[in-house]
């Protein structure tokens, strides 16, 4: 048997410390990417580009890469103690899940013209929301704020349009989520590129 000492001094040795599990890859790319695919989808049919009939392939997008992906990239981004990325990911992760249901499941044949007053205030809260996260991403790189300025402006103008501002908004709020889903896809293949080339082959201006 060992004795108390021998005991002792095992249980004084210091041990090694855990072996660290795999790093979480950044999800910031992939939250970027499903965002800018399902906008530039859906701004090709406000903008006029895409038939009003056609509008239907959005659906899918918006359930599964605009909604349900970029809620995984957000719910990575709290594992990895980004407080912006989170918020943002899965909050445009449920936008994209609730437009879905609320075209696809939500009948609203009985509300006539207040349908569209339902939508644009729908669309106004989700415009609040984006100007206070494009007030946060003023500290975050050049690109990125870019792309927040564009989705404000683009919730604002399709928000009025809802609201009895004139539909012209509407196709101007079109182009500028093109223009808003083309910034997100330069930012998302910047951060793809730069990680696998290990250096900065595309940037995206320093942090304001």
């Amino acid at each position: 048997m060992r004795d108390a000492r021998s005991i002792h001094r095992e249980e004084a040795a210091p041990k090694a410390p855990p072996t660290p599990g795999p790093a979480i890859a950044d999800p910031a790319p992939l939250g970027l990417a499903a965002f800018a695919l399902t906008t530039f989808v859906l701004s090709s049919a406000n903008a006029g580009l895409l038939p009003k009939t056609a509008e239907g392939v959005v659906f899918g997008l918006a359930l599964f890469y605009g909604g349900i992906v970029q809620v995984f990239a957000g719910l990575w981004e709290f594992a990895k103690g980004n407080t912006f990325g989170a918020t943002a990911f899965c909050s445009y992760g449920a936008f994209w899940l609730s437009f879905w249901y609320l075209v696809v499941h939500v009948d609203l044949s009985g509300a006539g013209a207040d349908a569209k007053t339902g939508v644009g205030v729908f669309l106004l809260g989700w415009t609040i929301f984006t100007v206070y996260m494009t007030v946060a991403a003023f500290r975050t790189t050049s690109a990125l704020f870019g792309v927040f300025v564009l989705l404000s402006l683009t919730f604002v103008c399709l928000a009025a349009a809802d609201l009895g501002a004139g539909a012209g908004l509407g196709t101007i709020g079109g182009w500028l989520g093109l223009l808003t889903a083309l910034g997100a896809w330069y930012c998302s293949f910047a951060a793809v590129v730069n990680a696998t080339w290990k250096r900065v082959v595309l940037p995206v201006g320093p942090r304001v």
